[in-house]
């Protein structure tokens, strides 16, 4: 599991495990906090192709689907 704080999730960088699309790079561009801190709205965009996709933050915590940085 990755572990992850959600206030430096903003510009954070990700390696998809099974690329799609030929996209396999993605940052973190948009993050969006309700009144309590909780991160409502994440958007990844890919790097490759600067298509944007939102996503739930948690499925980040995933090693079997994404790998913290660019590798």
């Amino acid at each position: 599991m990755n572990r992850i704080n959600p206030k430096k999730l903003l510009h954070s960088k990700w390696t998809a495990v099974e690329p799609q699309n030929r996209e396999k790079h993605f940052m973190v561009t948009e993050v969006d906090y309700d009144e309590e801190g909780k991160v409502v709205l994440c958007i990844l965009e890919a790097v490759l192709s600067d298509r944007e996709y939102s996503i739930d933050w948690t499925q980040l915590k995933s090693r079997d689907n994404w790998l913290q940085g660019w590798k």
